[in-house]
């Protein structure tokens, strides 16, 4: 029994990785899967990169000495909400090309890649049969959903994917996820939120769950989705309970898409995913130690799991069932294991199976690892809870620290009072801009170097024109039938308006003088189009027909003019955003009242934080644009407000879809920025931002993220702890786990104790995290002895009982423990992190 946990390692950075592989391990995978991205290691046709966040060799031998297993989905088409689906740009114009089908031209430079990596990780020796961690590849992703827009061709095309792969020798199986006709040598898998009722296409195939959805992807101007962990607990024990053998957590740690790498139409620089690990690596509770418990009980039942070749069905009721294990264990004797469900969303059933009763929450399954004594339930979360404190930054004594630079307002340490800025130009710019009859699809013209394209081209207006503008109460209007994903129309270097969008029509009005007017029109992507079929064609910029309507004459047709075009900024040209090339711009102070202006570069220079917590740069004080530090591209920014209905008290029973449990409504989508600290100097770090709309950066600031506050809550009816299962006297059956009070376990990040204890009571506590307060039971001393056994510690275990806290407060009364810890940066440095 396998559970995988997903990770995308140009998501983070090379030093972030042991970490995160680390914590995966902790919370109980045995297998790290990836993505492979074709488009950050051949950026150019036959130029590979395999350095710094595209180094996959040594991403894969941190897994293998980690002690865990690699599932590397090759693709090369991956998806992943990442730009243009980890296509390179430059395949769209091989001559010929049709993606994904049975054409020559597309089929050979995907061989080529596919060769490329199998060839590199066997010359690593990292294929599990040469002592590597690589035991299970992929080929193609997703293509069921596709296939019947490719007819026939689609249909050879699957054949021949699979063919080449197996070709390659490499000596592990082949998966094709959500392809229900993969041929005989390749395993199809499940994608979804759900994949217990999945069965793959022959009965000689593992039932395989490539990705479970434990979050979702997540939108400019969007709230943000949350899977509770109550909720994916079901569905990944339901797949288990039904045969299941290999589960990944889609994300198990998201990241960040820095760059320009996040796909389309519109997501955001975080991939945060709601995953058991944050964006920033740190464990996102209860969710990673619910997860942790869940792997642990099914672990289990491994023995009685891969014991039987089929489980036993038992119906305990309309909504409750019972999948059993039963066989011969591998060190002798018989082994057993059970999984009773109750899939009714709103009512909790009492059950009789094997002469005992037991009561199931709804929408829950327990787990029996020995058939009579429940281990987990997937609706009682025991795990902490906790909540993220997100605090200005502090530079360490001795640099060149933001509080020598920055400014303090309203409680806020900004980043820096002393700005420079830069006037990017509004239009044609250099030299190597060109002259074209008619409108030019953007891709073709950028190769997507840059978001931006400026076109420009020259109207006259009569005075006639004028008259009839003015006779007619109206200004003429820029319409064009389709555009994406954002345009910015200029006329005479002001700017008349912007619209944004995705394949929708634009209508602009825009106001000319008499003469000679410059129409500027600055076609602007934010992520290519990530999913879908023919993804080669989709393009950018404009489609249909583009008018200047509204004159005496009748419309203009623009599609017919000439126009000069210009990719991408000066600013990005000159690469006045890197640390070698920021001083040859010629920059100016900026006073702390300037006006607000658009398309502007601002600079400064900050300290690092002290500590190894997390560092952000909170952009909420900006409009839309990008941002470097040391130049490094940390991502696009926007900080539009997402809707304000939506987000509603969310429930974990029933079915799960990404708008359920959305939060932040009303609020802007996203305004914390990862910065990873192996991008950070001491002292001096170069911040560069290019603001489109007009923002203020006096009140950018610097922050660092932790898991500041902890809490638990955990009743005498819990479980026994998990980790005392596989204890002798328990496994032989000398002593019933039953004897065993459940527990609370507490712990703080690496390098971080528990500093107070904020809030302890053992009794009939009420409220929740952050809200506790004592109820008509409580035992006196819950402060002190919790404070005892937890303060000072990373982690502390405390047993809920009356045994642990001196006292009955209630006698015939169930009682909880709760308890609200803080955490704090640790002095010893033996708990310091990467």
């Amino acid at each position: 029994m396998l559970v995988s946990a997903g990770i995308h390692y140009p998501r983070a950075t090379p030093e972030m990785w042991p970490d995160l592989i680390a914590k995966s391990k902790e919370g109980g995978a045995d297998v790290i899967q990836t993505y492979v991205f074709w488009s950050g290691h051949e950026p150019v046709k036959g130029q590979y990169n395999f350095e710094g966040r595209y180094d996959l060799v040594k991403f894969v031998k941190i897994v293998g000495s980690s002690g865990l297993y690699l599932h590397l989905r090759i693709g090369p088409y991956v998806c992943a909400e990442w730009n243009f689906g980890g296509f390179p740009l430059w395949l769209r114009d091989v001559p010929g090309v049709e993606f994904r089908t049975d054409n020559e031209p597309f089929k050979k430079e995907m061989q080529t890649f596919v060769t490329k990596i199998v060839d590199l990780m066997r010359e690593a020796k990292l294929f599990c049969w040469q002592g590597g961690p690589i035991i299970m590849l992929q080929i193609e992703n997703e293509y069921g959903d596709v296939e019947k827009s490719y007819g026939q061709k689609g249909k050879d095309y699957v054949k021949w994917a699979a063919n080449m792969a197996l070709g390659l020798g490499a000596g592990v199986p082949w998966v094709m996820c959500k392809q229900t006709d993969a041929p005989e040598n390749i395993i199809d898998a499940c994608n979804g939120y759900y994949c217990d009722g999945f069965k793959p296409n022959s009965k000689t195939k593992p039932v395989l769950w490539t990705e479970n959805w434990d979050g979702w992807y997540t939108r400019w101007g969007g709230s943000l989705p949350h899977r509770p962990a109550e909720d994916l607990a079901f569905a990944v024990a339901r797949f288990y309970q039904r045969g299941g053998s290999f589960q990944n957590y889609y994300m198990y740690f998201g990241g960040t898409n820095f760059g320009r790498t996040s796909g389309g139409p519109f997501y955001i620089t975080s991939y945060d995913y709601d995953a058991p690990l944050d964006e920033y690596g740190l464990k996102s509770e209860p969710k990673w130690g619910h997860r942790k418990d869940l792997h642990a009980a099914i672990k289990l039942c491994e023995p009685a799991l891969v014991a039987a070749d089929a489980p036993q069905y038992s119906k305990l009721g309309s909504n409750q069932e019972a999948h059993i294990y039963h066989g011969d264990g591998e060190a002798g004797g018989k082994v057993c294991a059970a999984f009773l469900a109750n899939i009714d969303e709103h009512k909790s059933a009492s059950v009789k199976f094997n002469g005992q009763s037991y009561t199931l929450p709804p929408w829950s399954v327990s787990i029996l690892p020995d058939c009579r004594h429940v281990a987990f339930n997937s609706a009682k979360v025991g795990a902490q809870t906790s909540v993220k404190t997100v605090e200005s930054a502090r530079s360490p004594l001795g640099s060149m620290s933001i509080l020598q630079k920055s400014v303090r307002q309203d409680n806020v340490s900004y980043i820096s009072k002393s700005w420079m800025a830069l006037q990017e130009p509004i239009g044609i710019w250099g030299e190597n801009n060109f002259t074209s009859q008619g409108l030019l699809e953007h891709l073709n013209v950028t190769k997507d170097s840059s978001d931006y394209l400026w076109h420009r081209t020259r109207i006259n207006v009569s005075e006639d024109d004028i008259t009839f503008f003015k006779k007619n109460g109206a200004n003429p209007t820029v319409s064009i039938d389709s555009m994406r994903d954002l345009l910015r129309v200029f006329v005479n270097n002001q700017l008349s308006g912007s619209v944004v969008g995705h394949w929708v029509k634009a209508v602009q009005p825009v106001q000319f003088v008499q003469g000679n007017n410059d129409l500027l029109l600055l076609t602007q992507t934010v992520g290519l189009q990530n999913y879908g079929a023919f993804l080669e064609k989709d393009g950018a910029g404009f489609r249909g027909k583009a008018r200047l309507t509204g004159f005496k004459n009748g419309d203009i047709d623009l599609s017919k003019l000439s126009w000069t075009y210009q990719v991408g900024l000066k600013g990005e040209a000159e690469k006045i955003y890197t640390v070698e090339h920021n001083e040859r711009a010629v920059w100016s102070a900026l006073e702390s009242n300037a006006s607000t202006s658009i398309f502007t570069w601002y600079k400064t220079y900050f300290g690092t934080p002290e500590g190894t917590d997390p560092v952000v740069l909170d952009l909420e004080s900006m409009g839309k644009g990008q941002a470097w530090v040391n130049g490094h591209h940390i991502g696009r920014y926007w900080s539009i407000i997402s809707q304000k209905d939506g987000c509603k008290p969310c429930d974990y029973r029933g079915a799960y879809n990404s708008d359920k449990c959305t939060t932040n409504c009303g609020k802007p989508t996203q305004t914390r920025y990862h910065v990873p600290r192996s991008w950070l100097k001491p002292s001096d770090n170069l911040l560069v931002l290019f603001e489109e709309t007009g923002g203020n950066p006096f009140k950018i600031s610097a922050k660092t993220v932790t898991a500041g506050i902890l809490c638990g809550q955990v009743s005498e009816s819990h479980y026994p702890p998990l980790r005392k299962w596989s204890k002798p006297e328990f496994m032989n059956g000398t002593m019933s786990i039953n004897s065993v009070a459940p527990e609370m376990h507490l712990h703080c990040e690496d390098g971080h104790v528990i500093s107070s204890i904020e809030f302890a009571s053992y009794g009939t506590p009420r409220g929740s995290c952050e809200r506790f307060s004592t109820g008509k039971c409580h035992a006196s001393k819950s402060l002190s002895i919790v404070s005892e056994a937890c303060q000072g510690r990373n982690s502390c275990f405390i047993e809920v009982s009356n045994t642990a806290f001196r006292s009955d407060p209630c006698r015939g009364t169930s009682k909880t423990l709760a308890v609200m810890a803080r955490c704090s940066p640790s002095q010893d440095t033996s708990y310091l992190g990467f």
